[in-house]
């Protein structure tokens, strides 16, 4: 696996996530990080976005899904966001976090993450997530 990563650090949207009533009809703030594993030696020689992946496609794929999807879970949103990067680009790996700022726990907390890590499926070595 490539040590060479992209990486969208605390992306800001709303969207209506969540098991409780509330949570799905006002929504709310949701953070999403997204790490993208993949060699770089080439971008890095040619200065050419062909040879990297655009993180403003990533950044709107990731907006869309947030906003235009609900989910109960915050695994599930982040498993949603992993699977559509591993199947959009070439890439080694993708570690997707989701937090839930101030979450509807009774009492005092930052955040609520999840975190995913996802490879792409080899033919030698399938995996259902």
């Amino acid at each position: 696996m490539s040590r060479d990563k992209l990486v969208l650090n605390n992306m800001v949207f709303y969207g209506y996530h969540g098991v409780f009533a509330a949570e799905k009809e006002l929504g709310q703030r949701l953070e999403v990080d997204v790490e993208l594993y993949l060699d770089l030696f080439r971008a890095g020689k040619t200065d050419d976005l062909d040879s990297s992946i655009n993180y403003a496609e990533v950044y709107t794929l990731v907006k869309d899904i947030v906003e235009e999807r609900e989910f109960n879970l915050m695994e599930a949103l982040a498993h949603a966001i992993a699977d559509q990067i591993v199947s959009a680009y070439t890439l080694d790996q993708v570690v997707v976090r989701v937090r839930k700022p101030n979450p509807p726990v009774g009492g005092v907390m930052d955040y609520f993450a999840a975190e995913v890590v996802r490879k792409p499926l080899q033919k030698d070595n399938i995996q259902m997530y």
